[in-house]
């Protein structure tokens, strides 16, 4: 049974919670508003199709003519014909599908989009759209295809045709021809005109979706090292001098002074040693700077996320209330560039907070720096080997990282008989930083392995309060390696532990 929380209302642009929440079963409600800005600009564009203004009816882009490069070409005449002139070509994607929590966020993004009334298209396809969302109906989109130029064509085009019974689609999760995958959910296939068509294809909602999802698992894993750091610095004794306030404050950068205050917090408490080094590896030293700076271009990040959750991105739009007749306006809202720099920024500061959590593992399982507990935090070396293979699987995870961390954005080709002469690879950039952002999230939940792991072998228990509930979290859901066994699944349950877990 949908509870209240599982309800969204197109009255107001979706939200980062809304995308994730759209992956399972979720109530979208059309309000009264959104249906009448549906059904003027839907007037709108009959009155120009027809040439109601007693005047020849314009050319319109997908209405009246063919699409891409063909734009100089007559279309075909039939509006439902053309519903098929503008999505079967389009079906040249290939790879794996995409995940689902992607595909039903990138049509909650798409649903909204169609609903602000710039679009065109008529209040049914919104409603059945919205109607698709009360169940776990989910298209099956191909992963490559996309440029995110003029929006991402492919993908939307594979998500289009399965809502209209074509291709596959997922329905509890099982893969089947998306006919029964509508008969299954108790859905009816999608029936579109040319307009219609175009409107669903013509957005970078797939981008958007993608970025969305991925910025918030690297806030999260952010946020973990952040805490987790902390616990570090405390359970080795160090002195929290590197946190110090008024260093940070002569710094200058606002990301570092806030980030240093929050850790300060949760360092509240704490006692050192007395008998670490005069100064601490970078790992742990310069850790509110590193962390900082990412604090500073998250911040970016989530700029153009609000920017683009709350944008219309289609082509050509409808402005039924402009001064005297209304216009349609033929442009490029389509164009993924925002998203596109800041998944590249995004894929920066993952490989970096990626790196530091490594080095902070490593530094953890090395006896000649932390503080002479066992190589590998090992119980008996030799005997048992503890962390050495979870520290193994961090350097590949940080390789994996580093590999795809070449920027998207700069990487253009021409395409499209020249008519797309520049494009963004936004598509390729989102999608790439949230294969990357999952890896950081297990990075996170390695680093926290490795510091539970310490605390049995011999290091000393947390003397900050926040740090000591950290690590008894831990305690409650990973058991102390010894004997060696299997790491996977404990790594992943730190993971989620520190994905869930109001961190201090």
């Amino acid at each position: 049974m949908l509870t209240t929380m599982d309800a969204f209302s197109l009255s107001h642009p979706p939200d980062s919670a809304a995308l994730r929440r759209a992956a399972t079963p979720l109530t979208v409600t059309v309000d009264p508003e959104a249906r009448a800005r549906l059904d003027r600009g839907r007037r709108f564009l009959h009155g120009l199709r027809h040439g109601d203004n007693g005047g020849v009816a314009p050319s319109i882009y997908g209405v009246t003519t063919g699409f891409g490069a063909l734009v100089g070409y007559s279309g075909r005449p039939d509006p439902v014909d053309q519903c098929d002139n503008t999505l079967a070509h389009l079906g040249a994607g290939q790879g794996p599908d995409l995940p689902h929590e992607i595909s039903r966020a990138a049509l909650l993004l798409r649903t909204w989009s169609l609903a602000q009334g710039v679009s065109g298209v008529s209040a049914e396809v919104v409603d059945r759209l919205a109607a698709m969302f009360a169940t776990t109906f989910s298209p099956a989109i191909p992963r490559y295809g996309s440029v995110g130029a003029s929006g991402d064509l492919i993908p939307l085009a594979y998500a289009t045709q399965a809502l209209r019974g074509r291709g596959h689609a997922y329905v509890g999760g099982h893969r089947m021809p998306a006919d029964e995958a509508l008969t299954a959910a108790g859905l009816r296939p999608l029936a579109l005109d040319g307009r219609d068509a175009l409107a669903l294809v013509n957005g970078t909602s797939v981008t958007t979706a993608a970025m969305v999802l991925a910025r918030d698992t690297v806030r999260a894993a952010h946020r973990s090292l952040m805490a987790l750091t902390c616990l570090l610095a405390d359970t080795l004794g160090c002195d929290p001098g590197f946190l110090d306030g008024d260093l940070l404050r002569v710094y200058g950068h606002t990301g570092a002074i806030d980030v240093g205050a929050r850790m300060r917090g949760t360092l509240t408490g704490t006692t050192p040693s007395g008998d670490r080094p005069l100064q601490e590896p970078y790992s742990i030293r310069c850790a509110p700077q590193l962390l900082g700076a990412a604090e500073d271009a998250l911040r970016y990040v989530d700029g153009v996320v609000a920017a683009d959750l709350g944008g219309i991105s289609d082509n050509p739009l409808f402005f039924p209330d402009d001064v005297e007749a209304g216009k349609v306006v033929h442009g490029g809202n389509f164009f993924g560039q925002p998203a596109a720099f800041a998944a590249d920024l995004l894929a920066s500061v993952t490989a970096q907070l990626g790196n530091l959590a490594e080095r902070q593992l490593d530094l953890l399982t090395d006896p000649a720096r932390n503080g002479g507990l066992p190589p590998m935090l090992a119980t008996v070396p030799g005997l048992q080997h503890g962390l050495q293979g979870v520290q193994l699987a961090s350097t590949a995870f940080v390789a994996e990282i580093r590999r795809n961390a070449t920027p998207a954005g700069m990487q253009s080709l021409p395409t499209n008989l020249h008519n797309q002469d520049v494009v963004p690879f936004g598509t390729q950039a989102a999608l790439r930083s949230y294969d990357m952002a999952e890896l950081l999230s297990l990075l996170s939940g390695s680093l926290a392995l490795g510091l539970r792991q310490a605390v049995h072998v011999g290091a000393r228990r947390p003397t900050a309060p926040r740090c000591a509930e950290l690590l008894d979290a831990l305690i409650e859901v990973i058991p102390p390696v010894e004997p060696d066994r299997p790491l996977d699944a404990d790594v992943r349950a730190a993971a989620r532990l520190l994905a869930s877990r109001e961190l201090p």
